[in-house]
């Protein structure tokens, strides 16, 4: 018995059934929007001028101003549906510019969010003692990301050979 035409006709599916978990991407990528990372932006921020970008990452604090908030965000890069990857390497730091007031308990750090934005120049900063530019991106959309959102797309499936006992 010859398992071969079964076996090419299974593999592609099961691929396009695995795709059709991931939840789509959460904001739709602008027209020559800026796929730069945040440590590339402050390195020359003046060569990305006031482009858009779509970046995530981590928390890492949320400072309120009497017209605005600001949330200093550690990025990572994202996933097919733009969520953080938090196991990855860090891709710098940036500060995101939120109009208003946040409530700084719904953002905690370490949670991790998605926003879309324009880019608006760069800072002088500094990461404990080391001197830091961060970019500043004025936020137009954003999102948290709560646990059971991080798991959608991830079946709970493994592949294996051998016995083995789970307790969930």
């Amino acid at each position: 018995m010859n398992l071969r035409p079964t076996l090419r006709l299974l593999a592609p599916l099961s691929l396009l059934l695995l795709a059709a978990c991931a939840p789509a991407p959460i904001y739709k990528t602008a027209p020559g929007a800026i796929t730069a990372t945040p440590v590339e932006v402050a390195h020359a921020p003046q060569q990305y001028g006031n482009g858009t970008v779509i970046w995530g990452g981590s928390i890492v604090g949320v400072h309120n101003f009497p017209d605005h908030t600001e949330m200093e965000i550690l990025a990572y890069p994202l996933d097919s549906s733009q969520r953080p990857k938090p196991n990855a390497q860090g891709l710098g730091r940036f500060i995101a510019i939120f109009p208003g007031y946040l409530e700084s308990f719904n953002f905690p750090n370490g949670a991790l969010v998605t926003l879309s934005g324009q880019l608006s120049g760069s800072r002088a900063g500094s990461v404990d003692q080391a001197p830091y530019t961060y970019p500043l991106v004025t936020v137009a959309q954003s999102h948290r990301w709560t646990a059971d959102e991080l798991r959608k797309g991830h079946p709970n499936i493994s592949f294996g050979v051998g016995v083995g006992v789970g307790i969930h």
